[in-house]
């Protein structure tokens, strides 16, 4: 398949030259040249399999590569406007080496690679690290939500899904019952207590059609209109099963989820940042979550749920197949400070400056606890009980487990006091009747103190002041400098693949503003070797004279 790809060559010697003068006229420090040095520095064996032996000869997979990162590189992401470009423009000119691919090929292209362009963003994560861009040592996580193509009013919720289908199974039940046929009321007594799915239906249809088709023809106007009457029920049926098949499949598609967009099924409504209305109103999207360290993005994934605090697991198990181990230090903000999240850090060995829910009420300067509260009340470990501020100890009164969308199991411990009654503080301690209950999760408190410890500590201050301006400042980049805030592809597999061209795009971008800066300043950087300008893509010598492949 390479050998047609890179034998591919031309003896127009108009062209030749233009190629060479197209040179000549892109500066030595043009963004251009650092796109086509870190594509032709990438393996690109596993697009191998992605091509037939036979047939006619393909763009390079590499020349198409450049120009979709350039165009994304410069807030262009549709395939036509690409094509425009690549006809026009002298840069897109002298990366396609004057090759013309339409937007047909241009996006068959980015649809086939999908699965591969994750790997190619690794290659550019692990080609930073290599170059002093990034260490891979420390993570900045956050998460944003980003609306999908479909419309806003293509919404599907599992409540009502599961409460037209139960008013489904009444009329199904309630239609056999007028039924009039053994066969009828049969499957309809067995089905009493039980649901009806589409294949049983299904396989009722068919005998019911057998059973009409043997009835011999009669010229009795009561029996015709009799079987008219069956004939009708029977379509009834048809539909109901129709439907019922409609209900199941919707269901099968939400999966664990309470919504789906009709025309994206993988999308979740969810309410956006963006509300030009104000209203709360819910729009189909996807919880983009990215990891950052120096504003380059090492990382990032697309989960069907609105929260935040179930993707960070996740989010780890894809850094580490991607890189083949964790980051040492892990920063995020307190959406993240579940007692699951904090118990796989510690035991991942990564270093947690991941807040809680109130630590910025802590802060504060005139912050005072409510000498009330659980967390407020003296604990005697030795004992195991609380006291309250009248003296009084709260005894250990059981246990609560509780367990996550994800399957962790939570122990609380619960608390009773034993008179409360005629106390002069009952009612600024608690308002319930009886005596007062506290539930305690002393692992989670003992992650949440270790964290406070890491958060004041100066390390976890510097870490703190950074989390504002790493991810942050990438999402504003990316929605408002790039004019990335919406998707344009349906589908969890080609919104992935989307994002990995915007994603390598950006870190290419970034990187060239850096060696911008660093020559600005200072003239050498040590980033320089890697993005040695070559003279021009696909030209290369031989005998003396100058081919392109």
């Amino acid at each position: 398949m390479y050998t047609k790809l890179h034998t591919k060559s031309y003896n127009n010697n108009d062209r030749l030259f233009f190629l060479l003068n197209l040179n000549e006229d892109i500066a030595e420090n043009d963004p251009v040249r650092v796109v086509d040095a870190v594509v032709e520095s990438l393996d690109l064996s596993e697009f191998k399999k992605l091509y037939r032996e036979k047939g006619r000869c393909p763009y390079h997979p590499k020349m198409m590569l450049k120009i979709i990162l350039y165009a994304y590189m410069n807030n262009i992401y549709s395939c036509r406007k690409i094509e425009r470009q690549v006809q026009r423009d002298i840069h897109y000119i002298w990366l396609a080496a004057q090759e013309r691919p339409d937007f047909v090929t241009i996006n068959r292209f980015r649809n086939r690679v999908k699965k591969e362009i994750n790997t190619i963003f690794t290659q550019v994560v692990l080609l930073l690290a290599e170059r002093g861009f990034i260490t891979l040592d420390v993570e900045y996580i956050d998460g944003t939500k980003i609306e999908s193509k479909a419309n806003k009013y293509t919404f599907v919720w599992r409540k009502t899904v599961e409460k037209n289908r139960a008013k489904l199974q009444e009329k199904i039940r309630v239609l056999l019952q007028q039924i009039d046929e053994v066969i009828a009321q049969d499957k309809a007594a067995e089905r009493e207590a039980a649901e009806f799915t589409p294949e049983t239906l299904d396989s009722l249809i068919g005998e019911l059609k057998e059973a009409l088709a043997a009835e011999p023809d009669s010229s009795d106007k009561e029996r015709k209109k009799r079987q008219r009457e069956k004939k009708k029920q029977i379509k009834e049926l048809e539909k109901h099963r129709d439907k019922l098949d409609e209900y199941d499949s919707r269901l099968e598609q939400m999966g664990e989820r309470n919504s789906m967009s009709k025309t994206d099924p993988d999308a979740t409504f969810m309410r956006m940042k963006e509300d030009a209305m104000n209203n709360g109103q819910t729009k189909p999207g996807y919880n983009l979550q990215i990891g950052t360290e120096n504003q380059f993005i090492l990382d990032f994934g697309l989960f069907q749920t609105p929260g935040d605090p179930l993707t960070m697991i996740p989010f780890y198990t894809s850094f580490h197949n991607r890189y083949g181990r964790l980051p040492q230090i892990g920063v995020a903000d307190s959406g993240y400070g579940s007692e699951e999240n904090y118990r796989f850090m510690e035991e991942a060995g990564i270093e947690a400056y991941v807040k809680y829910n109130w630590f910025h009420r802590e802060q504060r300067m005139h912050y005072e606890p409510n000498p009330f509260s659980s967390q407020a009340l003296y604990y005697n470990a030795d004992g195991d009980y609380y006291i309250c501020p009248m003296g009084q100890h709260l005894e250990r009164a059981g246990t609560i487990r509780t367990k996550t969308e994800s399957g962790y199991v939570s122990e609380s411990a619960v608390y009773k006091a034993r008179r409360c009654e005629g106390c002069p503080l009952r009612g600024s301690c608690f308002k319930a009747k009886g005596d007062r209950i506290i539930e305690v999760n002393h692992r989670l408190n003992e992650y949440r103190r270790k964290a406070r410890e890491r958060l004041t500590s100066e390390e976890g201050i510097r870490h703190r002041g950074r989390r504002c301006i790493e991810p942050e400042a990438v999402f504003g980049q990316m929605k408002y400098n790039m004019a990335y805030k919406r998707f344009r592809h349906f589908g969890m597999d080609k919104v992935n693949m989307d994002f990995a061209f915007f994603a390598i795009a950006f870190n290419l971008k970034k990187m060239c503003s850096k060696i911008a800066k660093q020559t600005q300043n200072g003239g050498n950087t040590p980033h320089c070797g890697l993005f040695l300008p070559i003279s021009c893509p696909f030209l290369k010598m031989v005998d003396s004279v100058w081919y392109v492949y």
